[in-house]
């Protein structure tokens, strides 16, 4: 073969511009799948700045429509922190009460937000392995702990206590092994100095806002809407600047579920079901093989009713 031949030297250089091209995107292409960064937010709102009574939390509280808008902002202040931090990937999950408080028409047209129930996950419904890290915005403490602003975990009505593997856990914690069965981590928490610190205790060096500092049941001295969400934003931004440095709430599987109800008849109704055993005469114990059958049974408990409709 002659190299001097005109369609042989254009063969080659079509070759080596090919391989110039292709080595040259390479890495391009590679920084892009590194940039890409899928945030999973959940929202409660007992741990909003401010929330300290029945008044702030439900439509028929004189104060519920302002404190939208207030736990709907520190929301936004997660996601905007979160995307000036790369994030190009977010799921909020409206996770109050009757999950529809947050103002979904303030939010940027490329969050995607999960409301109402019932859903699979119920706090954590949408997340999945593809998610880099969750965030916790106006969490508050469990039903245990003798401190917090509304302290429960998953119903003031009806539930006392709800243990993983015997131990006793706050909703964030519950939802932190939730994630973790994905192996997703929890960054961020925000919430009352009581929930602040259960979450710490279990999880470590989370970053977490302070919204309020607890003095009962009902009552805080609580940090403004405006400084909550400013404080909020950092501590997102702070989180995912070490990204990774946190990993995974990771439990053992099978998971050992209890439930401690307010009153007896529930744990009895419930333990004529064969999988589920009657510890004492308010508790039950159900053995799930993960923590998403876990999560599908405390719903279940705390959510069915006869009446159901439609």
């Amino acid at each position: 073969m002659s190299f001097s031949s005109p369609a042989v030297r254009v063969s080659l250089f079509v070759t080596a511009l090919f391989l110039f091209v292709n080595l040259a995107t390479r890495p391009q292409a590679a920084a892009q799948a590194a940039k890409k960064l899928k945030i999973y937010i959940s929202v409660d709102m007992e741990g909003v700045a401010g929330v300290v009574t029945a008044d702030q939390l439900g439509p028929g509280g004189f104060e519920y429509e302002p404190f939208r808008h207030f736990m709907t902002n520190e929301t936004l202040a997660a996601v905007r922190a979160a995307k000036e931090s790369g994030a190009n990937e977010i799921v909020v999950s409206d996770s109050h009460g009757n999950g529809e408080s947050l103002l979904i028409d303030e939010f940027p047209k490329d969050v995607r937000i999960v409301r109402s129930w019932p859903r699979h996950g119920s706090m954590m419904a949408g997340l999945d392995q593809s998610f880099e890290a969750a965030l916790f915005i106006g969490y508050h403490a469990s039903a245990t702990n003798m401190q917090g602003v509304r302290a429960h975990t998953f119903s003031s009505a009806h539930l006392t206590r709800v243990s993983l593997n015997g131990n006793a856990v706050t909703e964030g914690e519950f939802n932190a092994a939730y994630a973790g069965a994905f192996g997703v981590p929890v960054i961020f928490a925000s919430g009352d100095d009581a929930a602040i610190a259960e979450l710490k205790s279990r999880l470590g060096n989370i970053e977490t806002v302070e919204t309020k500092k607890n003095l009962s049941f009902h009552s805080a001295e609580t940090l403004t809407p405006e400084s909550s969400c400013e404080k909020i934003a950092a501590g997102v931004k702070a989180a995912l600047d070490r990204l990774h440095d946190f990993k995974p709430h990771i439990i053992k599987t099978p998971v050992t579920l209890e439930i401690s109800f307010k009153n007896y008849m529930p744990a009895l109704m419930l333990s004529y079901l064969r999988s589920v055993q009657r510890v004492d005469s308010h508790t039950i114990r159900f053995v799930g093989n993960d923590m998403p059958e876990v999560s599908d049974f405390v719903d279940v408990v705390d959510g069915y009713r006869p009446d159901l409709a439609p």
